[in-house]
């Protein structure tokens, strides 16, 4: 009997990863070898527990998935990352694919498709929905000709400043929660003003929570 494919599950919802354990541990051909909150923590476990798969969430405790995504495939580029994530993918999953994730499943997808995406990356392919891949080549065939409105304009580093901002932080809980400077924090917010073309920080955050209440305060 072949091994198992060895899966890393990476979410800061106990809930979310308890289900997926339960998922995977049924299937004959998966099992989950870990589980972790954080990034760091997450980076760790790679190396002691050799995954060949990481799902991961966008949002995490004291940090991003798309960052652990960057910083795995940068030390781990062997092991596969997959995302399973509540946030729009009209938003993220692109910004995913360029970190390297190989799919992107919204969390509300039937439980066949969780499976279905993490043995398609194993087998060596890329699971993205059909609205995603729409989009994508959409943009591919307007090409340079349409610019990035919104929120799309901004860097990964600079959106989650801008989610968190929105979540009612202020600078200094963002350095904390994002592992980053003071000064740093301003900066990101400097350089998010001038993309969005707000006059100072209150506009900025007034924005940013509108924004994050479209969201759905997810």
């Amino acid at each position: 009997m072949p091994p198992k494919t060895k899966i890393l599950l990476v979410d800061d919802h106990p809930l979310v990863c308890e289900w997926l354990r339960n998922l995977i541990q049924q299937e004959p051909d998966l099992e989950v070898c870990g589980q972790a909150d954080n990034p760091r923590e997450a980076l760790g476990l790679i190396g002691t527990l050799t995954p060949e798969v990481v799902v991961t969430d966008i949002m995490l405790d004291g940090g991003s998935g798309l960052e652990l995504i960057k910083d795995m495939k940068a030390i781990y580029p062997q092991v596969i990352a997959l995302v399973l994530s509540m946030h729009d993918e009209t938003l993220y999953a692109e910004r995913s694919m360029r970190a390297g994730a190989a799919g992107y499943i919204m969390k509300r997808e039937a439980t066949n498709k969780v499976l279905d995406g993490i043995r398609t990356v194993v087998g060596g392919g890329f699971f993205y929905s059909d609205t995603v891949n729409a989009f994508l080549a959409q943009k591919i065939v307007q090409g340079k000709t349409v610019r990035p409105t919104s929120v799309e304009a901004l860097s990964d580093r600079e959106l989650e400043v801008f989610r968190l901002l929105g979540q009612g932080m202020n600078t200094r809980q963002i350095s904390e929660q994002m592992n980053i400077s003071f000064k740093t924090v301003h900066a990101y917010c400097a350089r998010i003003k001038e993309k969005l073309n707000f006059a100072n920080i209150n506009e900025l955050v007034f924005h940013a929570f509108q924004w994050h209440e479209s969201q759905g305060k997810s």
